[in-house]
Formats: C-alpha cells, structure tokens, sequence
C-alpha cells in the first residue's frame, strides 16, 4: 500500500507545501476541518498547475498527475493512518498543535515523520504531547512555498539523527536547500525578520517617511528582495504581531511590538488576504 505526504491545515501554507509535493512525486493528503478551505485550496493548487504549463515550467501531463495526486480530507484520523510524513500547517496556536499531534499520535503510523511548520515555536514542546519526541521536528517552509527555496530544518531536545536524515532528503526531494539549526525562540529567520519588520513600523509611527521610501530603501540598500512591510502584508501583520508577542514573551524588549502594528491589526488591516494592509490591495495586487 502506497504512503502519503499528509499536510495538516490548508491555509497558504499548507496548500503551498502540498502542491510543491505533489509536483515531486508524492501522493499528497491534505487535511483541513473546513470543507471550504479546501475547496478554496484545491482552487488555488490548480491554478498554480495551470500557471506552470503557462510558463512552460510544467508539462500538462505531470500537471494531471500531480493534481490527480492530491486527496482532501476533513478527517484526520483516517487521512493519517497510511501516512509517511505529516506536516502540520496550522495557526501559530500551542493548544491547537497540542490536539492535532496528541491525535497524530494515536492514529499515524510508528514510523511516520512529525514535522510543524511553525516559524517560532518550540518543537521540544510539541514533541512532549506525542509519545515519540525523537521523531518530531520543525520544518519551517517560506511563503510562497513553490517560490522561495529554504528549508528551516530545526531540531528539538530530544530529536534524533535519524529524524534530521529523513526531513533533509524530504526537502531535497521538494528541491529546497536547508539549514538545520538547534532549537531557540524564533529560530534564524523569524528572528532577523521580526525585527527588521517591528522596526520598520516604529519608523513608520516616527514618520520617518512613507511606506514606500522605507521599503526601497532596505531594497536598494540592503538588496533585500522585498521590503519589510511588502513582506508583512505578505505574511499577514496579524501572523507578524503574534510571532513578535511570542518572541517579546521569550526574549525581551528588543522584540516589543509596534503600537501601530497593533493598531493596524486592531483595524483589520491584516495584509493581501483582507486586501489591505499597510498597502491597499485589489484583485491580488496593489493599486
């Protein structure tokens, strides 16, 4: 019997993840309690198959079979019985991980790879509510998945070699280059990212100019290829603000988050999923 590439939560990072494997061969299982957000996940893998024959990056015959490989799921315990890796893609929410991988437990397979996509939580505490914390890791994939080509491969406490083997041929086999890192708050790249971000708004709040001018300027000046607050909307400021909370909790001051990232959140200026942020967004892109 053939095993799956399970991905728990369909959100933007779920679906990216489940569309990159199954563009690599997996037969993919992608798992969300929403019957409507996998209807609008299915709509959006399909587009990106259908892009890619567009570009020519994409044979239609192995857009056919990547599409065809996919299977959406609403219940969890059964998608994950025949599962060979799960990758959890859900909100940065301790309890919700808690009770997705207490079930993960239960249900998958003894040698199956738990990985969360989280960008700044602990895997050593999502690994304790499994029985097996040797086989639980952090794979921390970037937005947009098919696009951006890291892997932030981190281990916990009680990780095994083993383990790291397994989530580093994986995100081979996705074609991602990887670092792979020992466990700490934020990890590498949420760590430079927030604050980078965070500071951005502060001089944002200080009007040290415009939106604009700051995103060029860290651009041209730091060749960096988006701006910080081009990369917020992209991320969503309500996901941003919550990983700075998370980070000001574990590591201090430096980490304090803006009172006018917060007021943008508080407003429901959440970035391009609600079509405006510190940008004003419609159809998918700036006006």
């Amino acid at each position: 019997m053939r095993g799956y590439f399970v991905v728990v939560g369909a959100g933007v990072m779920g679906r990216g993840i489940a569309y990159v494997a199954s563009l690599s061969g997996y037969f993919v299982k992608l798992v969300d309690v929403k019957e409507e957000v996998l209807v609008k996940a299915k709509q959006e893998i399909d587009v990106l198959y259908e892009k890619g024959i567009a570009n020519g990056k994409i044979t239609e015959a192995k857009a056919i079979a990547g599409k065809d490989s996919i299977r959406y799921e609403t219940d969890l315990e059964i998608a994950v019985k025949d599962a060979i890796i799960i990758i959890e893609a859900v909100p940065e929410r301790i309890e919700i991980k808690k009770d997705i991988f207490s079930i993960l437990d239960r249900h998958a397979p003894r040698n199956c790879l738990f990985a969360t996509n989280t960008s700044t939580m602990s895997p050593t505490e999502i690994a304790s509510y499994t029985t097996k914390p040797d086989f639980v890791i952090a794979m921390h994939f970037f937005n947009p998945v098919h696009k951006m080509p890291l892997v932030e491969i981190v281990r916990g406490l009680e990780t095994s070699d083993e383990a790291v083997k397994i989530a580093e041929n994986v995100a081979e086999k996705l074609g991602k280059e990887t670092v792979t890192i020992q466990e700490f708050p934020g990890f590498v790249t949420s760590r430079i990212s927030c604050l980078v971000g965070n500071e951005a708004f502060y001089m944002l709040q200080e009007g040290l100019g415009t939106p604009e001018e700051i995103d060029k300027a860290i651009k041209l000046g730091l060749n960096y290829p988006m701006g910080p607050f081009e990369l917020g909307d992209l991320v969503g400021l309500d996901t941003r603000l919550h990983n700075l909370r998370y980070l000001h909790q574990k590591l201090g001051d430096k980490y304090r988050p803006a009172p006018l990232l917060e007021q943008y959140v508080k407003a429901g200026r959440l970035g391009k999923k609600t079509g405006k942020g510190v940008y004003v967004y419609e159809g998918g892109s700036e006006k």
